[in-house]
């Protein structure tokens, strides 16, 4: 009873303040009316805010993860590439390149949930320094046995992360505005993966350097800079919004941390509690709760959809140098390293261009996903058929197509992942079904890694036929996402989705069989927004 008062007084507080400014009170959600351009101007504050942290955090990490993949050919001619100075197998590098994504796929879920309970910020801080001080220790590794040691402990300090970030988005903005803002921070990936081919050109030159080969200087240099980054965050990076006057209580270790500025104070906040209401209204979840998101049915079709995407996606960062130097041996590990930066260029293209239209047509997502896949499919194809060997080019070719497919699927899966299970589930929803699509998906990473390309020994071979088998799987396994991702749409239009009881007498964002809506950004998600108010239409 005392916690209902608590929060009773927040918004008691919230409705004088809406009184004493003369704003209109809406009827049907029993709050004031704000013009929309005065809610975009409080998200697009929050955007300046949490955006720049996460894309930075994001580029770090994904380098770090990364670069195992640049460095098999990094100094290759010198014998100083990550094969030759660990005497390590192709088996034996797609082993450990697994082994990553096995702790991530075991680990995802309970660090989404243990976020859930602590402070988000500080979570997300841990989870950077820490992918930091593995990576730094990535420059000593000697032979296989510390080469999957640190891979392990790697995917554990990163597991949590990716969903986590979707979890954390959903704190501040409706879920139909997080596509857009998951596909701003994802294009850390992408330049990830681009810089650190060009920059690997660098750390290349610096071969030899105080006894450390080039990519012992990779792994160093960008360990040390996130260890910094997950230190800075904790000032940077703001923590769960508190209703308006409700002061942050610090318990236990969190009283010797420093403390964030809050995400937004003044109108804003009133503005932001009157808009998104819903997350302010925080139930504890409990077992049970967690169950229920675990057998909805609903996180399986998103699963096989981020199975056939992701698994798409870290086979070709991983391999990408590899695949080119396959349709042409001549090329040298510099010129690799700088042909592997224009297919997350076309990676990144494809994100800004698709993903802000994916949140106006919100209802359409499955569209939006399947489209780019089918691009991914041409690409695959071009890269196994085209070309001969005279030109093996179109081969290239078909690489910047996959890109160009690529960019936007990762961040429609998880933005639909938080439009169906929040207003379903609530913010266990939410953080249980992002980890589990994240997480569960990463099997496909898995198979990728492990079972094709390198580790598909019949299929390595040089020749005009190598890697085909691998690509003809990547094909197939795009195809059932693309399968999945309808079977979603038909499901979800004749079954529907539902808030369970708890979230229904709770208030979420609609209330069952009635329909009535809790908060302003729930009202708007009822329609799309489609092409209004973008630049050539406002006045």
């Amino acid at each position: 009873m005392e916690k209902e008062l608590a929060h009773q007084q927040p918004a008691r507080h919230f409705r004088e303040e809406i009184d004493g400014r003369g704003m209109e009170e809406d009827t049907e959600t029993g709050l004031g009316s704000v013009d929309i351009q005065r809610i975009e101007q409080v998200y697009r504050k929050l955007d300046l805010r949490i955006i720049p942290a996460f894309w930075t955090l994001y580029f770090l990490c994904s380098a770090i993860r990364s670069n195992v993949g640049l460095s098999q050919t990094m100094n290759i001619g010198q014998k100083h590439d990550l094969a030759s100075v660990l005497n390590l197998t192709p088996k034996q590098i797609s082993t450990g390149l697994a082994l990553f994504y096995v702790c991530y796929v075991i680990f995802d879920l309970p660090s989404n949930l243990i976020m859930t309970r602590l402070s988000p910020r500080v979570w997300m801080s841990r989870i950077v320094i820490a992918v930091g001080i593995i990576g730094s220790c990535m420059a000593a590794m000697k032979a296989a046995w510390s080469f999957y040691l640190l891979r392990l402990l790697l995917g554990i300090v990163i597991a949590g992360m990716w969903p986590g970030m979707a979890y954390y988005l959903t704190l501040f903005y409706p879920p139909s505005r997080t596509g857009k803002r998951i596909g701003q921070y994802f294009t850390a990936a992408q330049v990830s993966a681009a810089v650190v081919g060009l920059v690997s050109a660098g750390f290349q030159k610096m071969d030899g350097l105080q006894g450390l080969v080039g990519f012992q200087w990779m792994f160093l240099l960008y360990g040390l800079v996130a260890i910094c980054v997950g230190v800075g965050l904790l000032w940077w990076l703001p923590d769960r919004p508190l209703p308006p006057g409700e002061a942050p209580v610090r318990t236990g270790f969190d009283k010797w941390l420093p403390q964030s500025r809050p995400a937004l104070t003044g109108e804003d906040a009133l503005i932001h509690y009157r808009d998104l209401t819903r997350v302010y209204r925080r139930p504890r979840w409990t077992m049970k709760d967690l169950w229920h998101v675990v057998i909805d049915w609903r996180v399986w079709p998103l699963f096989v959809m981020y199975f056939g995407v992701v698994g798409v996606g870290i086979g070709v960062q991983n391999y990408a140098t590899v695949i080119i130097r396959g349709t042409n041996p001549k090329l040298t590990g510099i010129q690799l390293s700088l042909l592997s930066a224009p297919i997350w260029i076309m990676d990144l293209i494809a994100i800004l261009l698709v993903t802000p239209f994916s949140d106006r047509f919100h209802q359409h997502r499955a569209l939006f996903f399947s489209v780019p896949v089918c691009i991914q499919i041409a690409g695959l194809l071009m890269t196994t058929y085209a070309g001969s060997v005279a030109n093996p080019w179109p081969r290239y070719g078909g690489l910047l197509l996959v890109g160009f497919g690529l960019g936007p699927t990762v961040p429609i899966t998880m933005t639909w992942t938080n439009e169906i299970f929040q207003p379903r589930h609530g913010e266990v929803g939410v953080a249980a079904a992002s980890a589990l699509v994240s997480g569960l998906g990463n099997l496909g990473s898995i198979l990728t890694t492990y079972a094709l390309f390198a580790g598909w020994e019949s299929d390595a071979k040089p020749g005009r036929k190598q890697y085909r088998k691998s690509t003809l799987v990547m094909v197939g396994i795009l195809c059932l996402s693309i399968l999945s991702a309808a079977v979603m749409t038909l499901l979800l239009r004749y079954v529907g989705n539902r808030p369970n009881a708890k979230q229904t007498s709770s208030g979420s964002s609609t209330s069952e069989g009635e329909g009535v809506v809790v908060d302003g950004a729930a009202r708007r998600e009822l329609q799309e927004r489609g092409l209004g108010r973008l630049w050539w239409s406002r006045r």
